[in-house]
């Protein structure tokens, strides 16, 4: 590090690139004035690469930019992350003023015709048969990116395609600001004990120290996951499930004010038809029919219609199961609960009544048995099984307090990556569950390797009570699930930035370790080794176990419509939706797409797409068909391990296997295309019938 550089870093966390991130000292007035200088920096490297004398080689244009482009990645993303993590307002100002002069610089930089030139050279020059097969791929993908960025169009066409990205830019982050502010702002507040009658005792719990929190009586009900997701599946009290959901599929709408306490301002709906239009620009100024088109370029499925196809073969596979379904819920609930109609808000405490009368349990009693420190470790047993590493804690500077940090090591104790691990919904920190890159494996210019280092967050509930948070068995999948993402980024064995890890993986293809590493959580000899009763300190019995193996298609068919509802619906918006066509509401398309597709039907109150993060700030946009068609990858890939288990001894967490999974795998990253990689572990190309057993509907005869 020169002596200019280590006094800007020591003046400014944000700049200092030695080691971990500072988070203990990063503040809001720290992000202008380092963006100004790695922005000034990756400006001038694009213009050392493009100037006329410089000469088209792999050092002096793709290693040059890369090495400043780095900088300002790894900077924007510790200030995206806070942003999502902790939010406040002046972090939040700070992001915003700062957005459009990054977004601004991609654009510029994917437009670049001279940058573009370069690269062209390079693969038709006589250094291109030389370089590694990894470098090839970087520069097969950069030069389809150029295309996709506008580099190719005429010169008076840019600044409006750059001001496109800009624009689509400052909506998702409003999107996102209105989904997070809808959210903080609600409360329900509780009074009388008796309205409790059902809830977890951890949930009242949690909602007694809300109210505490606040100076209140009562229990605090928030639309947070935690504290939101136990009231429509557990409360005895029907106007308690009743207003709440209201209040959460309304958030961030026309109708948030009336129902959640929700500012006009924060309505996501005509920002939703203002993402659409000018994706279609977009795509027009690109010579796509459609944004779909332009979404699916660099995935592995090759058209729309393919994706449709796809999506309407299963929900036709799917649709006599969803049948059964609803038909035996409404059955019962007519029945057994004196509900001859089911309101939405009855629907998922109804299939709760059934799960537990059917089978004997209730999630509440199995989340006793998966207090948090049990899961971890038997998480890190599988990894450390199948993937021949350890796995311990390690010393970091955190955002909160209940961040931890671990060090991913060969079992030589060499550093193989590291993690940070951000478990607890609170205020400020954006919903869901994600893994994030915070640095990507790659070798420096002196011959050191920087290893990866990965963001796990989740939005679980934290520890109440003076006891030790515990997970339902739906959270300890989603665990299972982010860290199957960790694991592709961390234990990649490729030294080029642009394919290390999950860069330059296919968006349809990078769900794949994600929902592989689920379904571990099915399995009796990995459960025995995360479950341990919070109280009692008993292993869970085989007899609960059994209960839930049988429960775990358990209205598979419903939720298989329900997800190609979401994946038709982004489809639909995106192919054949007219954004200028005030006839045409986008709530309207979600509720005919419900019509057709699902058998349970939507609320006429519903506004459930103006909070579809994923499309509209998650990068899935034309793309959340990748769950399913990743789990038709996933399904065949772990299908493997259950081949194994019955030539072995009988368990999945066979390391053979394992080693070969992550050479093929996880270690080549982006490397090489996913199907590529698939037939490369598997043998042969994927097929969907593990995917239908796992799910069972493979020709079961329905109850």
């Amino acid at each position: 590090m020169s002596d200019t550089t280590s006094t800007l870093a020591a003046a400014n966390p944000l700049l200092d690139f030695s080691d971990l991130p500072r988070f203990g000292e990063i503040r809001p007035e720290h992000v202008t004035p380092a963006l100004d200088v790695l922005l000034a920096a990756a400006k001038a490297a694009v213009d050392r690469a493009t100037a006329p004398a410089t000469p088209a080689t792999w050092t002096d244009v793709v290693e040059a930019v890369e090495q400043e482009s780095e900088k300002l990645s790894r900077a924007w993303g510790i200030i995206g992350h806070l942003n999502a993590v902790a939010d406040t307002p002046e972090l939040r100002a700070a992001h915003a003023e700062n957005l459009p002069r990054v977004t601004e610089l991609s654009a510029s930089v994917g437009q670049n015709l001279a940058l573009y030139e370069k690269y062209k050279a390079i693969a038709a020059g006589p250094e291109f048969a030389g370089l590694s097969a990894e470098r090839k791929k970087i520069l097969e993908n950069a030069l389809r990116d150029f295309r996709l960025s506008g580099a190719e169009l005429p010169e008076d066409r840019k600044p409006r395609f750059a001001q496109l990205q800009e624009e689509q830019a400052a909506l998702s982050k409003a999107f996102s600001d209105h989904v997070l502010d809808a959210t903080n702002v609600y409360e329900y507040v509780v009074m009388q004990e008796s309205d409790l009658a059902g809830l977890p005792d951890d949930v009242i719990e949690a909602a007694r120290e809300a109210a505490q929190r606040d100076g209140k009586e009562g229990w605090k009900f928030t639309l947070h996951f935690p504290s939101y997701f136990p009231v429509p599946q557990y409360a005895e009290h029907r106007p308690m499930r009743e207003a709440m959901y209201r209040a959460y599929v309304t958030r961030a709408s026309e109708l948030g004010e009336t129902y959640c306490g929700g500012k006009p301002e924060w309505d996501n709906t005509a920002n939703v038809v203002e993402h659409l239009k000018l994706r279609e620009e977009e795509a027009r100024t690109l010579g796509y029919e459609s944004f779909a088109e332009v979404s699916l370029a660099p995935k592995m499925a090759e058209s729309p219609a393919q994706v449709i196809a796809f999506l309407e073969d299963l929900a036709q596979r799917a649709r006599p199961y969803a049948e059964n379904d609803w038909m035996e819920l409404r059955a019962f609930a007519a029945t057994e609960l004196g509900m001859p109609e089911l309101q939405p808000w009855d629907i998922a405490y109804a299939a709760e009544k059934l799960r537990e009368k059917r089978y004997s349990f209730s999630e509440n009693e199995v989340k006793q048995y998966f207090p948090q420190e049990a899961v971890l470790k038997g998480l890190f047993k599988v990894t450390e099984t199948l993937f021949n590493v350890s796995i311990r804690r390690d010393e970091a500077a955190v955002w909160n307090p209940d961040v931890r940090f671990f060090r991913v090591e060969n079992k030589d104790g060499t550093l193989v990556a590291q993690f940070y691990l951000d478990l607890y919904a609170r205020e400020g920190k954006h919903g869901g569950a994600w893994m994030d890159n915070a640095r990507s494996r790659h070798k420096r210019t002196q011959g050191a390797v920087q290893t990866p280092v990965a963001y796990l967050t989740c939005n679980f509930s934290a520890p109440v009570g003076g006891k030790p948070a515990c997970f339902t068995h739906d959270e300890v999948i989603t665990l299972f699930h982010e860290f199957g993402h960790g694991l592709h980024h961390m234990l990649t064995r490729v030294d080029e930035l642009g394919v290390s890890g999950i860069n330059g993986v296919e968006w349809d293809a990078v769900e794949l370790p994600s929902q592989f590493m689920e379904n571990f959580c099915w399995e009796w000899d990995v459960l025995t080794d995360m479950s341990t009763h919070v109280d009692t300190g008993e292993p869970l019995p085989r007899e609960l176990f059994d209960k839930m193996l049988a429960a775990k298609n358990f209205q598979s068919g419903l939720g298989t419509l329900r997800q190609i509802v979401f994946s038709m619906f982004d489809m639909v918006l995106h192919t054949s939706y007219d954004p200028d066509d005030a006839t045409q509401n986008v709530n309207d398309v979600a509720r005919a797409i419900n019509e057709k597709f699902h058998v349970i039907p939507q609320a006429p109150f519903s506004r459930w797409p103006n909070t579809f993060s994923h499309i509209f700030v998650g990068g899935y946009a034309a793309g959340y068909y990748s769950y399913k068609w990743a789990e038709v990858l996933s399904a065949d890939a772990y299908a493997a391990f259950e081949e194994a288990a019955k030539v072995g001894n009988g368990s999945v967490l066979d390391a053979k296997t394992g080693t070969r999974y992550r050479r093929e795998i996880l270690e080549v990253g982006g490397s090489r295309p996913a199907m590529d990689s698939f037939k490369a572990f598997r043998g042969r190309e994927p097929n969907i019938d593990a995917l239908l057993r796992h799910n069972g509907m493979s020709g079961q005869a329905l109850h």
